[in-house]
C-alpha cells in the first residue's frame, strides 16, 4: 500500500507543489482562536516598538563604552614602557625574562617523575616571582622607576642562578639515579 501512495506523490508532484494556502487562512484561524491568544499577540506585537529598540541599543552602546573604558585603564596599568625608563635595563629584563621562562620548562621535565621535587623547586621560584610581581606593581607608581627596574632585573638574574642551580641537582639526582640503575643489573 505503502508503494502505491509514494507512487501516486511522484506522479503528481507537480500538482501538490502549485497549492498554497489562501492569504486570509491565517485571520481564519485566529478567529476561532480563545481571546487569550489574542491578548498575547497584542503585547508581543508591542513589546519591539521604536523606542522599546531605540532603549535596547542605548543601553548596549553604555555598556560597549564603559567596557572598553575599563579595557584602556586596564592596559595603561600594566603598560610601562621599560625602554622609555632605561633602554639598557628593558633589553635585560627581556633577556632574563626569557631565560627564566626555558630553564623553568627544563625544571618542569621532573613533574612527572619526582612531583615532590619539582613542587619545592616550584614553591621557591613562585616566592621570587610573587616578588617580582609585587616590584612591577610598584614600578607603575614609583618616582624612581629606573632604581626599581634595576631591583626587577636583580629579581630576575637571582632566579636565572636559582634556576640553574635546581637544573644541576636534576642533573645530578639523574646521574645517581642511572649509576644506581646501572649497578643493579650489574649485580
Amino acid at each position: 500500500m505503502s508503494k502505491r501512495l509514494e507512487d501516486l506523490i511522484r506522479t503528481n508532484r507537480e500538482e501538490f507543489d502549485d497549492l498554497e494556502p489562501s492569504a486570509d487562512l491565517w485571520a481564519r484561524i485566529e478567529k476561532h482562536l480563545p481571546p487569550q491568544f489574542n491578548e498575547v499577540k497584542k503585547r508581543e506585537a508591542k513589546t519591539f516598538t521604536l523606542g522599546f529598540v531605540l532603549r535596547v541599543a542605548a543601553a548596549i552602546v553604555v555598556v560597549m563604552s564603559v567596557l572598553f573604558v575599563l579595557y584602556i585603564r586596564d592596559t595603561k596599568k600594566g603598560g610601562v614602557d621599560l625602554a622609555a625608563i632605561n633602554p639598557v635595563y628593558a633589553k635585560q629584563q627581556v633577556h632574563y625574562a626569557s631565560l627564566i621562562e626555558t630553564k623553568r620548562l627544563q625544571v618542569k621535565s621532573i613533574a612527572k617523575s619526582e612531583p615532590e621535587l619539582y613542587q619545592q623547586f616550584n614553591s621557591q621560584i613562585a616566592e621570587m616571582d610573587s616578588t617580582y610581581k609585587e616590584l612591577n606593581n610598584e614600578l607603575l607608581t614609583s618616582p624612581n622607576q629606573e632604581l626599581v627596574l634595576k631591583q626587577m632585573i636583580r629579581n630576575l638574574q637571582i632566579q636565572t642562578q636559582v634556576l640553574s642551580q635546581q637544573l644541576k641537582v636534576i642533573s645530578q639526582y639523574n646521574e645517581m639515579k642511572n649509576d644506581q640503575n646501572n649497578d643493579s643489573k650489574s649485580i
